[in-house]
């Protein structure tokens, strides 16, 4: 079973129970806004984040994303997150500030860019998981050492190193995939995977990857400065 949701392109990847602050300024997300305000108390105020595959240009055959032809042609990963309106803040121009929070994967079935100003999608609602999982638990303690870890190699703050993590396999799992420092592709296949074991499997590969990667560019006997800047010519 499939249902209609506004949906939202960005060049980012929502987590359920991320926050996600936005600054909206096309009109046609203004009047998403306006919407999603005007539905009867009760109702969920919820659109669809999905991150962007290809830019604004034609997408290449068999990107398997979802192609979309409005202000230029735009590609969308097929999963996305729904983002819960919980603060708004008017702006004098007309814009508003946002506050969202994530709440619930689904899987895009068919885009439409003409019922509405904005974009709206047939959507599936992707499976969660519940009760308890012996298998994510103890991975769930494997990847807190591991990200405290990394957290070592990229923060300077103690504070920030021993701050508490979620206990709950599935809400670290989220905490995880938003946090670390990975590139949007990265982030999207975690986000597509169903189950939190299997999740929480891929993101202790991905730590251990970027750790060895620090490590490695501390090792570099050179300052880190010079690594980013162009090579002078002879």
């Amino acid at each position: 079973m499939t249902v209609r949701l506004p949906v939202f392109p960005l060049a980012t990847v929502l987590f359920p129970g991320l926050v996600l602050p936005l600054h909206i300024f096309e009109e046609r997300y203004q009047a998403l806004i306006r919407h999603l305000v005007d539905l009867p108390e009760g109702a969920p105020r919820e659109f669809g984040v999905v991150a962007i595959q290809s830019g604004w240009e034609v997408a290449p055959a068999g990107s398997g994303g979802r192609s979309t032809s409005g202000g230029g042609d735009v590609t969308l990963h097929e999963v996305g997150c729904t983002a819960e309106l919980r603060q708004v803040t008017p702006l004098a121009e007309g814009g508003f500030d946002i506050v969202t929070v994530g709440r619930r994967r689904f899987r895009i079935e068919d885009v439409d860019e003409r019922s509405e100003p904005y974009l709206t999608a047939e959507v599936e609602w992707l499976p969660e998981p519940s009760g308890p999982d012996e298998v994510a638990e103890l991975l769930a303690a494997r990847v807190i050492a591991v990200f405290r870890q990394y957290l070592g190699l990229i923060r300077s703050d103690p504070e920030e190193i021993s701050e508490q993590l979620p206990e709950d396999p599935t809400v670290l799992s989220h905490l995880v995939a938003a946090t670390a420092v990975l590139t949007v592709d990265d982030r999207q296949r975690l986000l597509a995977i169903d189950g939190t074991a299997a999740r929480l499997r891929a993101e202790l590969r991905l730590l251990n990857r970027e750790a060895t990667l620090l490590r490695q560019v501390r090792a570099v006997p050179v300052p880190l400065a010079d690594l980013g800047s162009p090579p002078t010519p002879n």
